[in-house]
């Protein structure tokens, strides 16, 4: 299923979006939900980090698009953008949001099903896993192959990537079941690591690519050595 995102102050771009999307849909037998806000301060109050697409009117009240985008990528790098407008003097701000493109308004469905369709041939079949995470600064994507290690933070998880660090209020053992069969093993009570950036194991210790070691409790170290060598094992 495709999560679609429409951001506009017009009520009638809104329904003409939605109704070319879901002509899409019904023409391509593919599934899409589709949610809609009429501000970006509506859609970053509601964001969840499941989007796959944003229709992202440029020129709203309050906080235009390009604010709107810019607060978005700070949470989600991986969500398509696509903006909304009448003018195209905008597209030069739009590659500093990492924009996938412009549609002029009025919108037609020539040109919604290219952009569909292109999305699609980039997007569809590369399987690539994230987590959603929340803590008190909102929600967040975080891409899988992304991700180094996770340890236990108190009583909260902190997130270790190659973005940069994120606080979750998710159990451990939640996110051990959420990772399992995606390349992830815990070696102890404390930590889960991803099998990608294990370079070595010393003893009581993995060493990681970029030079930390994470323990490995004794009652997890047979598991934990035989997922990696499962893992390598399938790269050699």
């Amino acid at each position: 299923m495709i999560i679609i995102a429409i951001c506009d102050d017009s009520e009638s771009i809104l329904a003409n979006t939605r109704n070319l999307i879901r002509k899409y849909a019904s023409e391509t037998e593919q599934e899409i939900k589709i949610c809609e806000y009429t501000s970006g301060v509506q859609l970053l109050d509601k964001y969840t980090g499941n989007y796959d697409i944003i229709f992202l009117d440029v020129k709203m009240p309050f906080m235009d698009g390009i604010q709107t985008a810019k607060e978005i990528r700070g949470r989600d790098k991986a969500v398509s953008i696509i903006f909304l407008t009448s003018l195209l003097q905008y597209a030069l701000e739009g590659y500093k949001v990492d924009a996938a493109s412009y549609i002029i308004k009025p919108i037609g469905y020539k040109r919604m099903k290219m952009e569909l369709d292109l999305w699609r041939r980039r997007h569809i079949g590369d399987n690539e896993g994230f987590l959603v995470v929340k803590n008190d600064n909102g929600f967040y994507k975080i891409i899988l192959k992304d991700i180094i290690y996770i340890e236990t933070a108190h009583r909260n998880v902190l997130i270790h990537t190659k973005e940069g660090n994120f606080l979750c209020y998710k159990k451990l053992k939640g996110l051990e079941a959420e990772l399992k069969g995606a390349g992830f093993s815990r070696c102890h009570s404390s930590y889960i690591v991803n099998l990608a950036y294990v370079e070595s194991v010393e003893k009581m210790d993995a060493r990681l690519l970029i030079g930390s070691m994470i323990p490995i409790s004794k009652n997890k170290k047979r598991d934990f050595m035989k997922s990696l060598a499962n893992y390598w094992g399938e790269r050699i």
